[in-house]
């Protein structure tokens, strides 16, 4: 049985992971860390009326108070490398779905872990058929090297682009040499309007209400296109990916960037 916290259980991802420990029967939810209602019990909320779990708003207390073994961590980027962290210094094993770390925030995060001998995974996105979509994109761009990137999402997310649409282009970006893309004395007549640059490709954020999680990759070639679209219609679309990450940190000693890594 692997015990686990969930830090944002409020929130439509934090949901879905709560009722994931619930279902799965060797997963047990433990307790779980929000940024109010210390002190209380997660049963003290309608829609969690049946989860009868303690509430802390500090995680190190939390990990103090309760022998856990991974961390599920879908809260938001300001507070993603700190939960992993303190995690990390109690022997729990981290799996975070928060996008917005650098690349010295991976490398002090990895350099962590190896310290301590413990698996982490952070998880640009956890929809199994988005990895799918940025693997065939990674081997469609051996043969294509003329790409951009649309993603879309809910307006309420806080990054642009995603974390997805960004490994997405690390990806692609090991299988062609940078390249400028479109005409030579092009000229953008409002700044920004040809997206992000990223080695040449463009990336494009969209942003609106009704959106879940959205991306379409287009590759350009001499008289043809390809397109690699992957839609998360909702956010049980996640929890697949969230088991898999469950599953596999227990299993490493070092961190994981990205669940393709873990995907043949």
């Amino acid at each position: 049985m692997t015990r686990i916290v969930v830090a944002g259980p409020r929130g439509k991802m934090g949901y879905e992971a709560v009722q994931l420990c619930i279902k799965e029967q060797d997963l047990t939810l433990v307790a779980v860390v929000d940024s109010k209602h210390d002190g209380m019990r997660l049963s003290d909320f309608p829609e969690f009326s049946d989860v009868d779990v303690p509430i802390y708003t500090e995680m190190d207390r939390c990990f103090s108070e309760q022998n856990v073994d991974v961390l599920v961590d879908l809260t938001t980027p300001a507070f993603g490398k700190k939960h992993m962290e303190i995690a990390f210094l109690h022997g729990v094993r981290p799996v975070v779905g928060t996008t917005g770390f650098s690349d010295q925030d991976i490398s002090d995060l990895t350099r962590l872990a190896e310290e301590k001998q413990l698996g982490a995974i952070i998880a640009p996105n956890f929809a199994i058929g988005a990895i799918l979509m940025m693997k065939f994109s990674q081997l469609a761009a051996r043969y294509m090297p003329d790409v951009e990137i649309i993603e879309q999402h809910h307006d309420q997310k806080l990054d642009a682009p995603s974390g997805t649409a960004l490994k997405t282009a690390q990806l692609i970006a090991q299988e062609r040499q940078p390249k400028h893309q479109g005409h030579e004395q092009e000229v953008e007549e409002r700044a920004g309007a040809r997206g992000a640059d990223y080695e040449g490709m463009r990336i494009h954020s969209v942003r609106l209400p009704g959106r879940v999680a959205h991306q379409e990759v287009l590759f350009g070639g001499e008289g043809q296109t390809l397109s690699i679209k992957h839609d998360s219609l909702n956010r049980k679309s996640f929890m697949p990916g969230v088991k898999l990450a469950i599953d596999q940190v227990l299993k490493l000693e070092t961190l994981v960037y990205g669940l393709e890594n873990l995907i043949d």
